[in-house]
């Protein structure tokens, strides 16, 4: 928070409402698991696999697929990506997977998978998992992971909470009247022909847009990062080194066109772009991004594209602030493969405020006060009843 009245807002992280909804979600779902779904969905905080959260298809995830539950879990299980996302956002989760559906049925012909593809595109192929402890004064978290969605949260201390990276796709782009991206899409399309031909130049980065996120699937984004040579198993678009070096983020120096460039119209429409994304997440959080990313000075802000400055071609954009990225591709398919993201640059897998957290408390115990609960104060507060009883 900020030490004076005319400091700007900072983010707090606090979530309070979303992090009991969680958690009783949470804690409804484990009740209802077999020892054996509890023992596949549950696993520590420091497990290796918790910071993997690319969301193509795998076939070693963790979790249990929401095929797996009955009817009663499915529920509870949308209960509790209901609580983890605002309103468009869930709906937006929802539109992506039901699109497994018309991938499926596409791709028995594009691709010959035949009868295959009813177990490769399957819109209930979508695993959760559990990482640490879900309890009260606890830190932990969980995922939904599988094609196109991506959606990683965590808890720190039951006070904090983050929910990034947070990973969206489509294809077909639209499928019908599915079309869960097209309102960003349709933004940025507005705002980069909205530009003056100068402002376009500054912002169009290179003719060729990458294969995928200029950031890849990093857990945490360094200085510098470029995006790969091709998309995992689309081999078929592929970009060269120079390509990958003029695609490259740099956090300290991004390029595109820079915010204090911009008109107030179109620095609006760039913030919005933005935050349409960042919207995704539960409305307390969404809130403190909104207020941060709006008090912003207009220099904090870049705007890059990339690639064709149509709809029917291959194109990329991203926007950023000192905290915030934005990163959609739609190179693979010319306009029919879209990969999204957003993420937190601090506080991806709630980074910083873990390492804050961890600092400040011993994490191999969990919650102070519940190892209190268990421990003898002869052990406990030695010190403290010496010191009364010598009073």
């Amino acid at each position: 928070m900020g030490d004076s009245a005319g400091d700007p807002p900072a983010m707090t992280y606090r979530a309070p409402g979303a992090i009991r909804d969680m958690l009783f979600a949470t804690w409804s779902l484990m009740n209802s698991f077999t020892a054996d779904q509890r023992g596949r969905a549950l696993f520590p905080l420091d497990d290796p696999r918790r910071v993997d959260w690319d969301f193509i298809p795998k076939p070693d995830r963790t979790g249990i697929p929401l095929f797996e539950l009955d009817r009663h879990q499915k529920a509870l299980a949308h209960t509790l990506l209901r609580a983890g996302l605002s309103l468009r956002g869930y709906s937006q989760a929802v539109a992506i997977m039901a699109t497994e559906n018309i991938l499926r049925e596409l791709e028995v012909v594009q691709r010959g998978f035949g009868v295959y593809a009813a177990d490769f595109r399957d819109p209930e192929a979508y695993l959760l998992s559990w990482f640490g402890r879900p309890a009260f004064e606890d830190t932990w978290g969980w995922r939904i992971m599988g094609h196109h969605l991506g959606f990683n949260v965590t808890v720190i201390g039951q006070e904090r909470l983050t929910v990034t990276p947070l990973a969206m796709g489509a294809q077909p782009f639209p499928a019908g009247v599915l079309n869960p991206l097209g309102e960003s899409q349709a933004m940025a399309f507005e705002l980069l022909h909205r530009l003056s031909a100068d402002q376009r130049r500054d912002a169009h980065i290179h003719p060729v847009a990458p294969a995928d996120f200029a950031t890849r699937q990093v857990p945490r984004v360094g200085a510098v990062e470029l995006p790969d040579h091709v998309d995992l198993g689309i081999e078929t678009y592929a970009i060269t080194d120079e390509d990958r070096w003029a695609l490259r983020f740099e956090r300290r120096a991004p390029s595109g066109l820079n915010g204090s460039r911009m008109s107030a119209d179109d620095l609006a429409l760039a913030r919005e772009l933005l935050l349409h994304f960042v919207e995704t997440a539960p409305d307390e959080l969404a809130a403190q991004y909104r207020r941060v990313v709006e008090s912003e000075p207009a220099e904090r802000l870049t705007f890059a594209w990339a690639g064709g400055t149509r709809a029917d071609t291959a194109y990329y954009f991203r926007v950023s602030t000192g905290g915030l990225l934005v990163e959609s591709d739609n190179a693979v398919a010319a306009g029919q493969h879209v990969h999204a993201v957003w993420r937190d640059l601090d506080n991806d897998l709630g980074h910083d405020l873990l390492l804050a957290h961890y600092a400040r408390n011993d994490h191999r115990r969990g919650s102070a006060h519940l190892h209190r609960r268990i421990t003898s104060s002869t052990d406990s507060d030695a010190d403290f009843i010496a010191r009364m009883s010598g009073r």
